[in-house]
């Protein structure tokens, strides 16, 4: 018999020897050096941003577009010495693996649940994995499909032993026979399920002590916390799934998904996956740098939502039930705080029926609940509702604005308005409005406690806080949302007090100062007072992550009454350019100790957090778009790079990489919920849109550059275009967008006509 298996594992190595270089083109992409050779995927680098210029920085995630089947290598970030083992399934976005794999030499002595590398020759795809890990001179190969995946390995040092370790840390393993089963307690009552197999059979299987390290070797099978598998050849071969529904739902994937052991197939599915999704959006010229950012960017973007639904079937956390799909996938894991602004737009664009689809969801995830709110932040355990807002209002509200239409409007509506209605603006929590919620519902803002007041609500969080300025205008936005989806479903006299409430910013607008400023319970100004440093760690007593120069431009329905409360467009110019040009106070390392979100800094302005996404493209509404494109061009080209510390922020699974693709495309929605997107300035001289229509829509930039960055003039479809901005609708039928670039600014373009904003209604008088 051991002959027997030497003979079939040398057989398999010569085979595999002979394949290697057609699989290393075909699976891996062209070996050719020559760019005309890349395609959109080569391009992408999986390590951008993999050190963090202060807190998280980026993954380098290995999955097919929103799927459940997710891994990242786990350790801190890139400078990591070590990884910590192999990873099986990332439940949420940044998190830690649900089970972990590691391979040993041996067990003779007391070993950990989960094995430490040192690690070489790492490459990282989007659909494939392979690492040396060092220590035990093992080579490694991964590739994932939907909702299962393969792992190769291969025990280079044949005097040793050959171990798979498994572990899960709140669950249950068994093994026996070729395979091995089990599942994960997760948060409220969910479970995430494994079923795997190999393609040798163990030689024998060990459970591992829990208070001894020690594992104790047998050959019938092993159940428990910690399993080992021991195995007599050096190379053996797992295909693995992952369920939420059973441990046979689990098996169901992987057979359906993979049906045989070669990874190098796998990988190859998985790039043909990959470049479905990023040849929607073709470019042709630019930097390979340039070209890098942008599609690594893009693929960014698809790693959140991820659809749960297995064979028609899905489990929501939100009823702790498994659902029929009816047809409709069933998605989620998204942080809507971030992903609200740019990432749904694009959605929108790029495949609107998964965006309707995902929309579908949220309503799912209503109608599941208890209390019947939308969900702010829905991942698989449920909404653990972070940050603070309802966005999830605003994703309806564009959809149906550009054409989405195939969700449940009135329902979206009467869940939004529940919502709105019913539960607590306090940030991070999930419950029912308060005393301090019904004050803003009467008096348009969230009040806020002075300097050394103590808070007396227990409703409120000790770390989040009140957060009262970026409540309320978090509250103004949402029910300008809530007034449009009142609207389309022909609500009017509704649709009409909501837009008033949209107003609602006015009230904590200090005319003196032209920020918005923090009212206390009497209506008075909190003061004294500093707009740069005031409201605690993160600035959190009054805003949120950032302080007030970002949060004086936080409304995004209505630059146009912004201008006017500041005075008019010179003045309004002159405070974004306050906010981009006054220095921080004091040492960057002292700064960021009261706000370490707030990195990226260019003088107030931060490029590292999503509320400031919109504000270079705020010049446009001033009748000053040619500043919108010489800032677009220096904060992408400043601070996202083909690096290691090439994002300069908490990137959030397509937030800020959203807003990185959509710029470069020249364009940027800056009010979600109005069909029209900011023109700023285009980086590559063509990029050709692929529409799920069949359409194509061509934006044409000849010479565009660094320094060519200015927008001389502009024609759409052969027509001049003397605008700074384009509706949705041009856009999706199709045409052709065409700008003359160069070195110097043309003042004059697209300077008379603003973008749109939200309807204006007088106010003044009351």
């Amino acid at each position: 018999m051991q002959t027997q298996r030497k003979l079939r594992n040398w057989w398999r190595q010569a085979c595999l020897s002979l394949l290697i270089p057609t699989l290393a083109y075909s699976c891996h992409g062209p070996l050719s050096s020559s760019e005309e050779d890349l395609e959109a995927v080569d391009y992408v680098d999986t390590k951008m941003g993999a050190i963090s210029h202060l807190l998280v920085p980026t993954y380098p995630t290995v999955h097919l577009p929103n799927s459940l089947m997710r891994v990242h290598p786990q350790r801190s970030d890139y400078a990591s010495e070590q990884i910590s083992g192999l990873p099986l399934i990332l439940t949420s976005h940044r998190g830690v693996s649900a089970f972990s794999l590691s391979p040993r030499t041996d067990v003779t002595d007391s070993i950990p649940s989960t094995t430490r590398y040192s690690y070489d020759e790492e490459v990282i795809r989007p659909y494939s994995y392979d690492v040396f890990l060092v220590e035990p001179e093992v080579k490694v190969s991964y590739a994932p499909s939907a909702q299962s995946a393969i792992y190769t390995f291969t025990f280079e040092n044949d005097r040793k032993g050959h171990y798979l370790v498994f572990s899960t840390a709140k669950g249950e393993l068994q093994a026996f026979g070729r395979t091995l089963r089990g599942y994960q307690e997760l948060e409220d009552s969910t479970r995430v399920y494994l079923y795997a197999e190999s393609d040798v059979t163990p030689q024998s299987y060990g459970l591992r002590d829990e208070t001894t390290g020690r594992v104790s070797l047998n050959h019938q099978g092993a159940e428990g916390k910690t399993i080992a598998l021991a195995y007599s050849e050096q190379g053996v071969r797992l295909r693995y799934g992952i369920s939420y529904i059973s441990v046979e739902q689990a098996r169901r994937n992987v057979e359906r998904e993979i049906q045989s052991f070669e990874a190098s197939l796998i990988a190859k599915a998985g790039r043909n996956e990959w470049m479905k999704a990023l040849s929607k959006i073709e470019i042709e010229g630019g930097t390979k740098e340039e070209r890098t950012v942008f599609y690594t960017s893009l693929y960014r973007v698809y790693e959140r939502m991820v659809c749960l639904s297995e064979e028609g079937r899905y489990w929501s956390a939100f009823d702790r039930t498994v659902h029929d799909d009816a047809g409709v996938p069933f998605y989620t894991d998204d942080w809507l705080w971030d992903t609200y602004r740019a990432t749904h737009p694009l959605r929108i664009l790029l495949d609107p029926l998964k965006e309707q689809q995902m929309l579908t969801s949220y309503l799912r995830m209503a109608e599941q609940s208890a209390d019947g709110w939308l969900p702010t932040f829905p991942e698989v355990t449920g909404d653990t509702h972070r940050m603070n807002g309802s966005h999830t209002i605003a994703t309806f509200a564009d959809a149906y604005a550009k054409g989405v239409t195939g969700f449940n409007l009135s329902a979206a509506y009467q869940a939004s308005k529940k919502t709105l209605t019913e539960k607590s603006y306090l940030p991070w929590t999930r419950i029912p409005k308060g005393p301090l919620s019904e004050y803003l519902d009467k008096n348009g803002y969230f009040p806020a406690l002075r300097p050394g007041e103590v808070e007396q609500d227990p409703r409120v969080t000790k770390w989040e806080k009140r957060q009262s300025v970026a409540v309320s205008l978090a509250a103004a936005y949402d029910y300008w949302c809530l007034s449009q989806l009142a609207k389309f479903s022909g609500h009017d006299a509704e649709a009409d007090g909501y837009l008033r409430r949209s107003y609602d910013y006015r009230k904590l607008f200090n005319y003196e100062t032209g920020f918005f400023h923090p009212k206390d319970g009497r209506g008075r100004f909190i003061e004294p007072f500093d707009y740069e440093l005031s409201g605690g760690l993160g600035a959190r007593d009054y805003y949120d992550e950032n302080n007030a120069y970002t949060y004086r431009w936080d409304v995004l329905h209505n630059p146009a009454d912004l201008i006017y409360l500041t005075g008019g467009r010179e003045r309004f110019i002159d405070y974004l350019d306050e906010t981009l040009r006054t220095p921080l106070s004091m040492p960057k390392w002292e700064f960021y100790s009261h706000l370490p979100d707030q990195t990226g800094n260019v003088g107030q302005f931060t490029m590292a957090n999503e509320p400031s996404l919109h504000i270079p493209y705020l010049y446009n509404y001033a009748g000053a778009p040619w500043r919108t494109q010489r800032l677009i061009r220096k904060l992408i080209d400043t601070w996202f790079r083909a690096d290691l510390m090439g994002v300069p922020g908490d990137e959030d699974g397509g937030g800020m990489s959203a807003f990185v693709v959509f710029s470069m495309m020249g364009l940027y929605p800056v009010t979600p919920g109005l069909p029209v997107y900011n023109i700023g300035t285009p980086f590559f001289p063509k990029m050709t849109l692929h529409l799920a229509s069949g359409r194509t829509f061509v934006i044409e930039a000849e010479g565009a550059s660094s320094v060519n960055k200015y927008i001389q003039r502009a024609e759409l479809n052969g027509k001049p275009l003397d605008r700074p901005w384009i509706r949705h609708s041009e856009l999706v039928a199709g045409g052709r967008l065409v700008f003359t670039m160069g070195s110097r600014p043309n003042k004059n373009w697209g300077a008379k006509t603003p973008p749109p904003s939200a309807e204006r209604i007088n106010l003044d008088k009351e």
